[in-house]
């Protein structure tokens, strides 16, 4: 038994977010973002802690309400309806740790009228513990259970793999990809850019704005770095830092964002090193920095 789906066909957009504003008082949490999610696409929503994309993901899902512009889920107004059929997994998880596996899902799927589904083998072999005692990578798995039981047509992910090993996460990975080629709608913030790299587009937030979105070349655009190769790397990253350069460390190479080589080299030769120093193309991460210290303006 399944949740039953809204009349009439999918929408063709399933999350949208039209000039969407969101304040605290005197916070401005998530200022004039538009932005929409379709069926059978995984779309990543980056930005540093405190950009806004937790609350622009709440106002999404109807769960606080807007201070400006509109929202829609699953072709209309947000509500508990069109919510049954989300598939929501929060950064909290929104298990309960005081019952044990078996419990939690049986809760979940008749929050939702559904059977419970049959558990894994790694969460069958610890159906009867307390979630609370569970690692972490177990937790996580049982919150994407709980979330895809009712068949959503729309899932988002708030840091979904934050805290667990590399095997764990490609694991749930997989468990995306599979959603999306189902035609379910796949909203995902990360930290992790190997994990944006998985996303077919990509939303940039920063300082409550969305800043860049689409492709990962979209988004890097035109941005370079400087790459700084020399035997004494700590040095030579020492030395740009305390020049005010926004050096940052990829293996042994230092690399600065959006800097021009010929300043860097400067900085380099003046405290007497020697040092190769090369334009190269920008990281999605690098682009990500450069955004974060450039003012979006009032």
């Amino acid at each position: 038994m399944t949740a039953p789906h809204l009349t009439g066909n999918r929408p063709r957009v399933l999350l949208r977010a039209h000039r969407v504003g969101r304040t605290f008082g005197d916070l401005v949490a998530v200022d004039d973002v538009t932005m929409d999610v379709g069926p059978g696409e995984v779309v990543g929503l980056l930005g540093a802690n405190g950009a806004g994309k937790t609350t622009l993901i709440r106002m999404l899902l109807g769960l606080i309400s807007t201070s400006s512009g509109a929202v829609e889920l699953l072709g209309g107004t947000p509500s508990r309806a069109r919510r049954a059929h989300l598939g929501y997994v929060p950064q909290g998880l929104g298990l309960y740790g005081d019952l044990n596996v078996r419990e939690n899902i049986r809760f979940s799927s008749q929050a939702y009228g559904v059977a419970p589904p049959i558990l894994p083998d790694s969460l069958g072999a610890v159906a009867d513990r307390l979630v609370a005692d569970l690692p972490l990578g177990l937790q996580r798995q049982l919150a994407f259970v709980c979330a895809l039981a009712h068949d959503p047509q729309v899932l988002v992910l708030d840091e979904p793999t934050s805290g667990v090993d590399a095997l764990a996460r490609a694991s749930l990975w997989d468990t995306i990809h599979d959603q999306a080629e189902k035609g379910v709608g796949v909203l995902v913030t990360t930290h992790n850019m190997q994990e944006a790299e998985q996303c077919d587009r990509l939303l940039l937030m920063s300082q409550a704005r969305l800043v860049a979105q689409g492709s990962r070349t979209d988004v890097i655009g035109t941005t370079t770095a400087v790459a700084v190769r020399t035997d004494d790397w700590a040095r030579a990253f020492a030395v740009l830092t305390e020049a005010g350069q926004p050096a940052m460390l990829a293996g042994r190479d230092v690399r600065v964002a959006d800097a021009d080589a010929g300043r860097v080299q400067q900085v380099l030769t003046a405290a007497g090193m020697v040092a190769e120093v090369v334009a190269v193309p920008a990281t999605l991460e690098e682009r990500m920095m450069v955004l974060a210290r450039t003012p979006t303006g009032p």
